[in-house]
């Protein structure tokens, strides 16, 4: 039988005493609502922020306009930027960004399904890792998706972080 994608998130932050933020876009809080689902979640989820416009991302999290201009929304740089303002404004020890299109049209010419992530774990130096993913389906698969794949990979992320590995 599998494991629920969500229970292992949950149990791996509890097992490794990680506080959780997260800085949403394009999954609009679907990670944190993921989570709040399961009792005992308030152990280890500190806070979220879903900022889908520009300036909520710059206001809330420090994103710069720069970045925004030079990258577009849809980057790994504005998602690096998100996740390190979560960072500095939570009480959390790591973070999981978004940012992307869910659909069902392209932005930008960025095709729909598209979508940056950041994992940021707190330290000297924070380190911060990115990638960029792909989903297929309806605007809300895909935002399910990318919930559950920011979810799934914080492990894979927070051994790289423990091996001394850095973006």
């Amino acid at each position: 039988m599998a494991t629920d994608p969500v229970l292992a998130a949950l149990g791996y932050l509890k097992d490794n005493q990680l506080v959780l933020t997260t800085a949403e876009s394009c999954t609009a809080g679907c990670m944190v609502a993921l989570l709040a689902g399961v009792p005992g979640a308030g152990e280890v989820v500190e806070s979220g922020y879903v900022v889908y416009s520009p300036s909520a991302k710059q206001r809330l999290l420090g994103v710069s306009a720069e970045t925004i201009e030079r990258y577009g929304l849809t980057s790994e740089a504005v998602a690096w930027e998100m996740a390190l303002g979560a960072l500095r404004g939570s009480d959390a020890n790591v973070v999981i960004a978004t940012t992307g299109v869910a659909g069902p049209l392209p932005e930008s010419s960025v095709p729909p399904g598209t979508v940056c992530f950041a994992w940021a774990f707190a330290g000297e130096p924070v380190a911060v890792f990115t990638r960029t993913q792909r989903f297929f389906g309806e605007r809300a698969d895909v935002m399910r998706q990318g919930a559950l794949f920011g979810l799934t990979r914080l492990s894979h992320y927070h051994q790289r972080w423990l091996r001394g590995e850095r973006a």
